[in-house]
């Protein structure tokens, strides 16, 4: 009967393991490469280095970041269907940046606002991966000026 017991009480964490194994591996974070230098979304809030804000309102904001329909007007493009993609263009290394969302505004820290309207990036995302916020996140965490303006501040 104990040996029942047991089999009875393994299968089912055996089972919520196999199921939530998917859900537990760790999921590709969007990421861009400039110089030597990676720039990759955190997982966790603790991992970022750095961290940027959204905003639904311009007069908040401290960067404009454009969304545009062309990728021949953007600053930045992303799109998923390339061929030529590295594997290994963005993995971890010591000179991995990491940017995280902060859910609620800092001075200390960029204010993005999302827009049609002109700004200071302008952006094109065709991608299933990557979200417009996470590529101006990305774009607007590797601005290095901004990043010193935010350590002056301080």
């Amino acid at each position: 009967m104990s040996r029942f017991k047991v089999f009875a009480s393994v299968v089912p964490l055996i089972l919520a393991g196999v199921f939530a194994r998917e859900n537990l591996a760790p999921q590709p974070q969007p990421c861009i490469r400039i110089g030597d230098v990676a720039v990759q979304m955190a997982t966790a809030s603790w991992q970022s280095q750095s961290r940027v804000s959204f905003t639904d309102n311009p007069a908040e904001a401290t960067v404009r970041v454009q969304i545009v329909d062309s990728p021949d007007n953007a600053d930045f493009t992303v799109v998923d269907d390339i061929d030529g993609a590295e594997p290994d263009a963005c993995a971890a290394q010591v000179a991995t940046r990491y940017i995280g969302i902060a859910k609620a505004a800092s001075a200390l820290q960029p204010i993005i606002y999302l827009s049609a309207d002109p700004g200071d990036f302008r952006i094109y995302v065709q991608s299933k991966t990557f979200s417009p916020q996470a590529a101006a996140a990305l774009v607007v965490g590797a601005d290095d000026k901004r990043a010193r303006v935010a350590a002056a501040a301080l």
